[in-house]
């Protein structure tokens, strides 16, 4: 494999890092993060994500591929119990290790393995790896060689072991930077908790709000998971989780749940009718109007107001606002 002219500082690299973090769309940054390694380690396709450790082989939580198909990953799970590569990390806490796939899988009990491998051009891999021991939980990212003879040379596992924990850190940072974005309150409401986690209920990223939040509803919650009742919510309703003391709701991007959670409200107790009528009386539609869009009687709509003012227990429209920005 040919080499391409290498950066001429690592500090440009790791500068142009976080700068992609702080300014690029989740959907974006992993593989332009991904880019910024191949002029100093070249490699052909990667896959990134993380996953949990059983006696089976691994069970990936979140998986973004570049230069790669989701039927390689489909076609794994038949193989999983195989790897030896992957169940070498298992428990090791930190580590990073290059290999050539023919050399690694040998003899014939990893035939089908070594099959696999091969068939989706990782002749040569780099795989680096964080972990916590305790919860057999790990983050980690695998480079691939197509070429055969483009063996992993010390020098580039040792560089690449140097600069992962910085790209594991800025991908942190880049889903940090999409969670406040994109669940900022609006102006007016209360304080908010927020929290990243993935299908599986693991979490990545939580404010100490949050915690004060989950430990109010959630008696004895463990913190590093989602409780369970929360997670099927999402699961099966699909819609803003309103328990004794809190709502929460999220955004699903990139197998990952954008979670932001607050103390109830009043405004939380109106049904779906109520509260539209409740959205247009705040944009200052009259009872008369909101009859006319709604398609129902003014009387109808009266009863539906009167109602309102009653579960926020305000009697004019400025104190609904106030009301429904707690709960925005």
């Amino acid at each position: 494999m040919t080499r391409p002219a290498a950066l001429n500082d690592l500090s440009e690299l790791l500068l142009r890092l976080y700068r992609f973090s702080h300014e690029l769309p989740i959907s974006a940054f992993q593989d332009a993060a991904l880019e910024l390694i191949k002029p100093v380690l070249p490699f052909d396709s990667s896959m990134w994500g993380t996953a949990s450790t059983a006696d089976e082989g691994i069970e990936v939580h979140t998986l973004h591929l570049h230069q790669k198909t989701p039927e390689m990953m489909m076609e794994y799970d038949s193989f999983k119990h195989l790897d030896s590569a992957a169940a070498s990390f298992f428990g090791k806490g930190h580590g990073t290790r290059g290999f050539n796939s023919a050399s690694w899988w040998s003899g014939p009990r990893y035939a089908p393995f070594l099959d696999y491998v091969q068939r989706y051009d990782q002749n040569n891999i780099f795989i680096t790896m964080d972990s916590d021991p305790r919860t057999n939980f790990m983050h980690w990212f695998s480079l691939f060689r197509a070429d055969p003879d483009a063996h992993c040379r010390p020098e580039e596992v040792s560089f690449l072991a140097s600069v992962s924990p910085h790209f594991m850190q800025a991908l942190a940072l880049n889903r940090v930077m999409h969670l406040d974005r994109t669940l900022s309150p609006a102006s007016g409401a209360q304080p908010r908790g927020s929290a990243i986690a993935d299908l599986k209920g693991a979490i990545y990223h939580c404010d100490v709000s949050f915690v004060a939040l989950m430990q109010e509803e959630f008696a004895g919650w463990p913190r590093q998971a989602l409780p369970q009742s929360l997670l099927e919510h999402f699961m099966t309703v699909q819609s803003v989780y309103l328990g004794r003391h809190v709502a929460v709701s999220y955004r699903l991007e990139q197998r990952l749940l954008f979670l932001g959670a607050r103390q109830r409200c009043r405004a939380d107790d109106l049904t779906p009718r109520e509260h539209t009528i409740a959205k247009l009386l705040a944009g200052g539609d009259t009872h008369k109007d909101i009859a006319a869009i709604l398609s129902r009687s003014p009387a109808t709509v009266r009863n539906h107001i009167q109602s309102i003012y009653d579960k926020l227990q305000v009697n004019n429209v400025a104190g609904l606002i106030h009301e429904l920005r707690l709960a925005s």
